[in-house]
């Protein structure tokens, strides 16, 4: 197991805690708790204030340890998906801010058996909680041409998926696709020369966000936002690829996710939240130099309006 330090470097941490806006006493949420570097920051920065944290993932339990013996401090196991519910369990149906750092963990990515990796041969696993029944094994295995066309075309922006899922397709007549590198040779002779890493990377974050129900979170958890911050609150998302993105532009700008910004009798806009970012964050290259990771984050910041 990694050590905390190692498990995920926090990405754009000075930017998330200036979004974030933090009070000494007020109460605060990390939705992706992981290794708790962006949460042990905001600790530091509170007295008499709360921190609530939520990850599915088991392997996360053992670096909230750490804190265990500190009050401020509530580790909640479950998906965010589930805010609303378990802040009003925990007793803070009102917080004064929340960050999401969206996306697979470094952690994740670099457990080979957890199947996240396109450089590692383990099995086809990818999910977040290892305790969910769904795997990237079988959405290979029993899915239809059509939705694996869909699903490689929408969640990786693969531009050859139908080829691709035709290909999965008349592969696993003969012989189970089990693991990463059974997956590899069938879709090699398909990957653009020069490009092959990249375009594994979309396959597998395709499948990841099928395993995951990745986008589906992301709109259940952006809708309970507006009803769980405090007047003034903060939300500060931070999302790795432009699917993710776009949700969360479109929330905060519109209050929806797609179409346009309704208006009430008056004319005026009908949102929950206002931009206090005109637009996405990126990080430094300085950051992005010693993190890598860092280099699609993109960050927005939003206040209750």
């Amino acid at each position: 197991m990694d050590s905390p330090s190692t498990y995920h470097v926090p990405v754009m941490l000075s930017e998330c805690l200036e979004g974030l806006q933090i009070q000494p006493d007020g109460i605060y949420v990390d939705v992706t708790f992981g290794g708790g570097g962006h949460s042990r920051a905001i600790l530091e920065k509170l007295t008499t204030g709360r921190l609530l944290v939520f990850d599915q993932d088991p392997d996360a339990v053992a670096n909230a340890l750490e804190f265990k013996d500190d009050p401020r401090f509530t580790f909640i196991p479950a998906n965010f998906r589930h805010l609303k519910r378990y802040l009003k369990l925990n007793k803070a149906p009102q917080v004064n801010g929340i960050l999401a750092d969206l996306g697979v963990s470094s952690h994740q990515i670099n457990t080979p058996e957890r199947g996240f990796s396109t450089r590692f041969d383990a099995d086809l696993d990818m999910r977040m909680n290892p305790n969910t029944e769904k795997t990237a094994r079988e959405v290979l295995k029993t899915r239809s041409a059509g939705e694996l066309q869909r699903i490689l075309g929408m969640y990786g922006e693969v531009t050859n998926a139908r080829t691709a899922a035709e290909a999965i397709i008349a592969a696993r007549y003969n012989t189970p696709i089990e693991t990463v590198n059974d997956l590899k040779s069938i879709l090699m002779r398909y990957a653009p020369k020069h490009r092959e890493n990249k375009y594994f990377a979309q396959v597998f974050q395709a499948l990841r966000i099928e395993v995951n129900d990745e986008l589906a979170v992301l709109e259940e958890f952006l809708t309970q936002v507006p009803e769980v911050l405090a007047p003034d609150g903060r939300l500060v998302v931070m999302s790795y690829h432009s699917l993710e993105d776009r949700l969360v532009k479109n929330y905060i700008q519109k209050g929806k996710f797609y179409g346009e910004v309704e208006k009430d009798f008056y004319g005026n806009e009908i949102k929950p939240l206002k931009s206090v970012t005109r637009k996405p964050i990126e990080a430094t290259a300085g950051e992005v130099a010693v993190n890598p990771r860092a280099r699609s984050a993109k960050l927005r910041v939003a206040a209750k309006a």
